[in-house]
């Protein structure tokens, strides 16, 4: 799962960063005045952010945040869009990411959840 989610976060970006005008038509006019920027830079910023998060992915580094990262990217996505038949993908992969989220959590996440309800098993 990390691998394809890496290859699609990185294959998304690349193909923002080449055409970032044409990508900026999937964001709903009302999200537009919230940007920081115009729009075709956002875009350009979400692209190197798939990137860096489909590096991180793929090269098993920092997973935990990156698929943190990617959860809210992904959410944020599907707020400023709407599910549309291009977006509708993005459910898919929010499913995976938090998958990712659940299966990498740090140490301390774990001790703290899971280490209280194991101290409560009889044995």
């Amino acid at each position: 799962m990390r691998i394809g989610l890496a290859i699609t976060f990185l294959w998304i970006g690349i193909l923002i960063l080449k055409e970032p005008g044409v990508w900026s038509g999937y964001v709903n006019p009302w999200a537009i005045k919230f940007l920081p920027s115009s729009l075709e830079h956002v875009m350009t910023g979400t692209a190197v952010l798939d990137i860096i998060i489909g590096a991180l992915l793929l090269f098993d580094f920092f997973t935990w945040p990156a698929a943190l990262v990617g959860t809210f990217h992904l959410l944020l996505v599907l707020a400023v869009s709407g599910i549309t038949d291009i977006t509708v993908r993005d459910i898919g992969l929010l499913g995976g990411t938090i998958a990712m989220l659940f299966e990498n959590q740090p140490e301390f996440l774990k001790k703290k959840f899971i280490g209280k309800e194991s101290k409560t098993q009889v044995d």
